[in-house]
């Protein structure tokens, strides 16, 4: 998981010990001040020029009675005069310099602009007085200020707060010509990518990590390209336009300690480097623009921050379309960009390997109810996190593929298996430590097959790993790839969570062999999801595996019933599989997904509100679709602008104690927090029969809801807190659930 570290607090610029308040002097008093300052420091100059010469003179002999003198006096303290001489005079030097701003502060005002740079009394922004305040005293604690041009006078602090902050109305006497308006650059059509050596470049070189996923792009560059040629055939009607895109891999900078790139070589997690890699290389391959950082420096250069600290704001508008980081990029962006991270944060899109339910990412909420974690809290869309499965429909589902094999490699495969040969899922040997009585279940399995490990090691043989297992060490992708292909079972030992492996060998023919959690595993009871900003509960090892894929590819057994896990081997034995690669996860599925949400995905444009004012219906705007209890919307659905479409709403209410995501499930959908905005309505409730003795809006993340103890139905009160997550057994709660695309959840009938 992306997610391995803390979030980082930035310091406030005001908290600086170097801060300093000007007063404000006189103008005679400054002009008599700087006259008794001008004199001191020409004697001081003449003193320290005497001095100077008796250095550089040649008279060894001055030299002798200059030192002795020094000699006799020093005990009587002589150095500590000097470093008080010395402070004094750095202590002067730097309110001469204030002084001297002021002076010339007075000189820009001549005009009369000086009676105008009083702080302004204006409702409308009534932060502008504490404001102006932290700007007299602690202008001076990022050198960003200065590159906006303030000095220390009012009129600059001003200037500042209402033209490059938005804290001060604008100034009168400020010239109020508008600034020329930048036409917009004229859109370009994206072409689909083919030659992925452009993007090598940029990724660049100097980390293993990055070697890595240079590695990864070259090896499934064909495979990109003949998706790219099929789902360009697909879509040759539609104009899609060409997006500037940041991406920036936040867990990969130095600045976040970057504990992956020494570990790639040693068995540890590759599974973000895997995803990220993909990411790279859907987003070229569909033509976007791109540009890549990997460190702050080039962070900064792209996004065009002020020097400094980050206390201040961009200005201009912002030089690309998306963004697309992790929590420790998002940190870093919050750091650097100030104010502006408020303005911006639209265009970002979160890769979160484990999700971020709405009531972790809701600030104000998590905080009122328990929901605080170190990851959540950035109050953004729920759809702007971008996750590695399809566990959480409050996320977008971004994914990454696995090499996909063509019909002969398939045959070969099915040819060359070798029946009683199995590989376990852990290349690190502390995984294997963690899983309690596997020296029971791998001596049950050794009984009936070959085991085999690739287990990292430098020296000797890990002791964690069992005698009679065969260890190969770490693999190489390709040779790894050559095992998969020969082993009938790949075996999980309950730990990595959720990465890439599982479906490789799937694709490779193997049957995945999985424990299943009893109870599920989750931030409630597990140290690994304590702190994460998500209350799923985890029931095996791959959940996504257990659900979309199931038997024959994919089995799930409690490994501490051994009558059970024996059974299940046995009936493994007996089976035979081929290599299946959900088509989510190949090339062309992850191009297909990732394109309808750059084309669709708006979180910058405000919705219009809904129901639309002073609405009503003549009759209720669900109707049942044939032959179900399933409401959808009436025919007029078209009338309103949603991605998805309300076409393809179902509604329905949960059991009490049931989630969204379980309710939707249930009916074979997927719950679509997009559409909630359209079922957040009394005629709702009506429309599903609940009888209503009341109807309030509040916020709670489980609403809209029935409770049926008091005839009570709630309203969502806050948007950011629509979420297919969540139960309680008090709440019928009301779900937004669609349709989906075979072999691709993340996108309804009509969403392409």
């Amino acid at each position: 998981m992306t997610s391995l570290g803390g979030q980082l607090s930035a310091k406030r610029p005001g908290d600086s010990p170097f801060t300093v308040r000007s007063e404000v002097l006189g103008g005679q008093e400054s002009r008599g001040v700087l006259r008794k300052i001008s004199d001191m420091l020409e004697v001081i100059m003449k003193r320290m020029d005497a001095l100077s010469k008796v250095g550089n003179s040649t008279d060894a002999h001055r030299l002798d009675e200059l030192s002795s003198a020094l000699d006799r006096i020093q005990p009587v303290g002589l150095v500590e005069r000097i470093q008080a001489i010395a402070q004094n005079m750095s202590d002067m030097a730097g309110r001469v310099e204030q002084i001297l701003q002021r002076s010339m502060a007075g000189n820009k005002v001549r005009d009369g602009t000086l009676a105008q740079c009083g702080t302004p009394k204006d409702p409308r922004y009534p932060d502008c007085l504490s404001k102006m305040d932290w700007m007299r005293a602690r202008w001076t604690s990022d050198p960003c200020y200065a590159f906006y041009g303030v000095d220390g006078s009012d009129c600059s602090f001003l200037v500042y707060l209402s033209e490059v902050e938005w804290f001060c109305p604008p100034l009168i006497w400020r010239n109020q010509t508008a600034a020329p308006t930048l036409k917009p650059l004229p859109k370009k059509q994206a072409v689909f990518q083919s030659d992925v050596g452009a993007l090598l470049e940029q990724v660049g070189t100097g980390k293993e990590s990055l070697s890595f996923m240079k590695r990864r792009m070259r090896r499934m560059a064909a495979q990109w390209a003949s998706a790219a040629r099929r789902l360009d055939d697909r879509l040759r009607s539609h104009w899609r336009e060409q997006n500037r895109i940041l991406v920036h891999v936040g867990f990969l900078t130095e600045e976040s300690g970057d504990v992956f790139s020494p570990k790639v070589l040693k068995g540890g997690p590759l599974g973000e480097m895997v995803q990220w890699a993909d990411i790279l290389t859907a987003l070229h391959v569909l033509g976007h623009n791109l540009k890549i950082s990997f460190s702050l420096k080039e962070l900064h250069g792209f996004l065009g921050v002020p020097p400094g600290r980050g206390s201040c704001p961009l200005t201009g508008p912002l030089p690309f379309d998306l963004i697309y980081t992790d929590y420790h990029g998002l940190q870093q962006m919050k750091q650097h960009m100030g104010l502006s991270l408020r303005k911006h944060k639209c265009h970002i899109r979160v890769i979160d390997t484990f999700g971020t339910e709405p009531a972790y990412n809701h600030e104000e909420y998590a905080i009122l109810h328990g929901y605080r974690t170190n990851w959540g809290y950035w109050n953004l869309h729920g759809q702007q996190y971008m996750t590695m499965f399809p566990h959480t429909p409050d996320n977008s589902f971004m994914g990454f593929v696995a090499e996909e094999l063509n019909e002969t490699e398939k045959q070969n495969i099915q040819r060359n298996k070798v029946n009683n040969m199995a590989v376990v899922y852990g290349k690190e040997a502390s995984m294997w430590k963690l899983q309690k009585g596997k020296e029971k279940f791998l001596t049950i399995l050794h009984r009936y097959m070959e085991i085999h490990g690739t287990v990292y090691y430098e020296t000797q043989r890990p002791p964690e790993v069992p005698a009679f297992v065969k260890n190969h060490g770490l693999l190489p992708q390709q040779e790894l790839q050559q095992l998969l292909r020969k082993a009938k079972l790949f075996i999980g030992l309950g730990f990595p969570y959720e990465g890439p492996a599982p479906l490789e060998a799937i694709a490779n023919g193997c049957i995945f062999l999985q424990p299943k959690f009893n109870p599920p595993h989750s931030s409630l009871n597990h140290d690994f999801f304590r702190g994460k900003p998500t209350s799923r509960k985890v029931s095996s090892q791959h959940p996504y595996a257990e659900q979309y894929i199931g038997r024959p590819h994919v089995i799930t057994v409690d490994f501490n019933n051994s009558e059970e896990f024996e059974a299940t081997i046995r009936e493994i034995m007996r089976i035979n599989v081929e290599p299946f690669l959900p088509y989510e996860y190949t090339c062309e599925g992850m191009l297909e997904r990732v394109h309808a949400y750059i084309q669709n995905q708006d979180f910058c444009s405000p919705e219009a509100p809904f129901p639309p004012v002073n609405s009503s219906w003549l009759s209720s705007p669900f109707v049942l679709l044939p032959n179900s209890s399933i409401l959808t919307w009436a025919s007029n659905a078209s009338s309103y602008t949603s991605w998805p479409p309300l076409s393809a709403l179902r509604l329905l209410a949960s059991l009490e104690g049931e989630s969204c995501v379980e309710a939707c499930q249930g009916a074979e959908l997927i719950c679509e927090p997009a559409l909630y905005r359209f079922i957040n309505i009394k005629e709702a409730f009506s429309a599903l029969e609940l009888q209503c003795d009341g109807v309030e809006s509040q916020v709670n993340h489980l609403l809209p809801a029935f409770s049926a103890e008091h005839a009570e139905c709630g309203l969502q009160q806050d948007p950011l807190l629509f979420s297919c997550a969540g139960s309680s057994a008090k709440y019928q709660r009301l779900c937004p659930c669609r349709d989906y695309r075979v072999g691709q959840v993340a996108l309804c009938r009509d969403c392409l």
